[in-house]
């Protein structure tokens, strides 16, 4: 038997946005890695080996995914939203790249990430140029992250927040916050996007002055609009052109 390794969004929490190609992976496989909620949303069957493992350890993860796979085993590596977007997809690589010579077969099958989901709960808020910061300052000191929050924000990005508000991180957010309302004022809209998709989903739309830290956690996605993004009824947009009026 020929062993392999794919990595695979489950998208942001509803079963009906897992894309065919993902699905018809897990029906294939004999064997699923993850972290223990991502792992949970797979249904048990007859031959299928359910690895769940706790947050932080994503690089023994894919390394126990690649032992597997050399022993012919077909493993999928299971993510929340897409697997390139702060998730398995580059430390399988990076766990790769510590194995000269190695060359297992990999697919990255992508998913619907959780910035995209909450996007289209709200309307269009990233309909013009957006990016993604990852709030968390695990991996990256948060000089980082406020170098680019700064940054982002004079050029006028639209941006999308992941892991913004933690318990072992309760602070952090707070000074995002701060950061955001002296580049941007205090009128830049902010949309709150809870387990979208999922029976939790909860969407708020707030000022940036109205904006709290409490407003986040760990399932929340953030985004904040751009200096055009506007309300137009019950939903919120940015307009495809600069400088719209």
């Amino acid at each position: 038997m020929t062993g392999w390794v794919t990595v695979a969004g489950l998208g942001p929490g509803a079963d009906t946005l897992v894309t065919p190609e993902v699905s018809a992976a897990l029906s294939e496989a004999t064997d699923i890695v993850g972290y223990i909620p991502y792992v949970a949303r797979i249904a048990p069957r007859p031959g299928l080996v359910l690895h769940p493992s706790d947050n932080r350890v994503e690089l023994d993860r894919a390394h126990a995914a690649l032992d597997m796979a050399a022993d012919g085993r077909r493993v999928v590596v299971v993510s929340s939203g897409d697997p390139g977007v702060f998730a398995m997809a580059s430390a399988l690589f990076e766990a790769l790249e510590a194995r000269p010579g190695q060359h297992p077969d990999i697919r990255i099958l992508p998913g619907i990430t959780a910035m995209l989901a909450a996007a289209a709960r709200a309307g269009a808020p990233l309909g013009h140029d957006f990016c993604a910061i990852n709030l968390s300052d695990n991996l990256k000191p948060f000089e980082v992250i406020e170098q680019r929050l700064r940054l982002a924000a004079r050029a006028d990005f639209a941006m999308a927040f992941y892991n913004p508000r933690s318990a072992s991180r309760p602070r952090g957010f707070a000074r995002v916050l701060q950061i955001l309302r002296e580049e941007c004022g205090p009128e830049r809209l902010v949309i709150f996007a809870r387990a979208v998709s999922t029976a939790d989903e909860a969407i708020r739309t707030v000022t940036l002055a109205e904006a709290t830290p409490e407003m986040a956690d760990m399932r929340t996605v953030v985004l904040i609009g751009n200096s055009q993004t506007r309300r137009v009824g019950n939903w919120v947009y940015t307009p495809r052109r600069a400088g719209a009026v």
